[in-house]
């Protein structure tokens, strides 16, 4: 998804999290409105989500982490996990393999002790990225994951996204700025601009679609 800075991007982003509520239309997922769902409950139901500015938990470790994300596919409650009952057990160690699997998948075992806040900018990227996909997600929301990434950066991030669509089998909607990213990576293309959408197609199509290119350079007068 890509468009001008005020577009409606992270906007649609937000409702899509029902971070932000909406007034009008509705929003389905699998067949689900998500006005039904409350903030909290969007993980469980198989959204996850990065941010443009990261939200981590910068004292605590790459592998801390990554786990907070899977906790919403937990099952025990409160009670069993104060009495450390064997299933609190079992279940910790289902969700310590899978984080150990996607911290190398992203590259990330040679830190995955380190505290968040001793890591580069980029690898910290990736350490929200693993967050995210620790919630097993079937749509993976990225809000301008290249944002701050030098050229390397971005080659590698593509080389990534490329390799987590194939091997986790989910859906990626990306919102980007970095039109080279966008139009190597994507299958499909949409455009906003003032909160409409402007254009849809292939790569090649929208980047050719003259209401695309007056809404990012203008028109003469």
């Amino acid at each position: 998804m890509i468009g001008p800075n005020g577009a409606g991007k992270t906007t649609l982003f937000n409702c899509l999290s029902r971070l932000y509520s909406f007034s009008e239309g509705s929003i389905r997922f699998e067949g689900r409105p998500l006005v039904e769902t409350p903030a909290h409950g969007i993980a469980a139901l198989g959204i996850g989500r990065t941010f443009q500015n990261l939200a981590l938990f910068r004292t605590m470790s790459v592998r801390e982490n990554v786990m907070l994300g899977g906790h919403c596919r937990t099952r025990t409650g409160y009670l069993a996990n104060a009495l450390r009952l064997p299933s609190v057990r079992r279940e910790e160690a289902t969700l310590a393999a899978k984080v150990d699997d996607l911290l190398a998948l992203l590259e990330l075992e040679a830190v995955r002790e380190v505290r968040v806040a001793d890591l580069p900018f980029g690898t910290q990227k990736r350490v929200e990225l693993g967050r995210a996909l620790a919630s097993q997600p079937t749509l993976l929301l990225l809000d301008e994951p290249a944002g701050g990434l030098n050229h390397e950066e971005v080659e590698t991030l593509m080389g990534l996204l490329r390799r987590i669509r194939q091997q986790l089998d989910l859906t990626v909607l990306l919102v980007e700025h970095h039109m080279n990213m966008v139009m190597r990576i994507s299958d499909q293309v949409v455009a906003l601009d003032f909160g409409k959408k402007i254009a849809d197609g292939t790569p090649s199509e929208v980047q050719n679609n003259a209401d695309v290119v007056r809404a990012y350079l203008g028109t003469e007068e």
